[in-house]
C-alpha cells in the first residue's frame, strides 16, 4: 500500500498537524495516566482501522513498559482480566466516543458516569480531548491510506 499523497511533507498539512500536535501535547502532559492515554489511542485506532496509529501507539506503549499480553488484549478488553476498572471505563468511553455515528444517542450516561467515578474533571476533559485528537489523526491516515509497520518510536519528536 502506498499513501495517496505525501501528507507529512505537504506544507499545508504541516500547519494543520502543528495545531493537532499542540493539542496532543497538552493532553499528554495532563493528569490523565499515560497508560490510559495509550490504551485509548490504541482502541480508537483499532476501531477506525488506522494501521498507522495502531502501529505507532502499540510500539510507543511497549517502549513505555506496557506488556505484550495487555497490548494483544486491547481489542477484546471486555473479556480480559488484565485491565483495571479505570482503564475499562476509559476504554468504554473511547469506544462510544469513537463510534458516535454508530451509536444512536452518542455516549451513554452510564458510560460517562462510570468514567466520572475514576477520573476527575480535568482528567475527563483530557480523555475527551484525547479522543477528539486521535480520531482526527486516524481519519487523516485512513483517508490518505497511510501504510503501517515502519514507525520507529520517537520518530516524530
Amino acid at each position: 500500500m502506498e499513501p495517496r499523497l505525501d501528507y507529512f511533507g505537504n506544507p499545508l498539512a504541516g500547519k494543520v498537524l502543528r495545531h493537532i500536535n499542540s493539542a496532543s501535547k497538552l493532553v499528554a502532559d495532563s493528569a490523565l495516566p499515560a497508560t490510559v492515554q495509550e490504551l485509548v489511542k490504541i482502541r480508537a485506532s483499532q476501531i477506525n482501522g488506522c494501521g498507522f496509529c495502531t502501529d505507532m501507539h502499540t510500539k510507543d506503549a511497549a517502549l513505555a513498559g506496557e506488556t505484550a499480553q495487555r497490548l494483544h488484549l486491547v481489542a477484546a478488553w471486555r473479556e480480559a482480566k488484565v485491565f483495571t476498572e479505570a482503564e475499562r471505563a476509559a476504554l468504554e468511553l473511547a469506544e462510544q466516543g469513537t463510534r458516535i455515528a454508530d451509536a444512536a444517542g452518542g455516549v451513554t450516561d452510564e458510560a460517562w458516569a462510570n468514567a466520572a467515578k475514576h477520573f476527575d474533571e480535568d482528567q475527563l476533559v483530557a480523555l475527551m480531548s484525547l479522543l477528539a485528537v486521535i480520531n482526527a489523526y486516524n481519519r487523516i491516515n485512513v483517508i490518505n491510506q497511510q501504510p503501517a509497520g515502519d514507525y520507529q518510536p520517537g520518530q516524530f519528536g
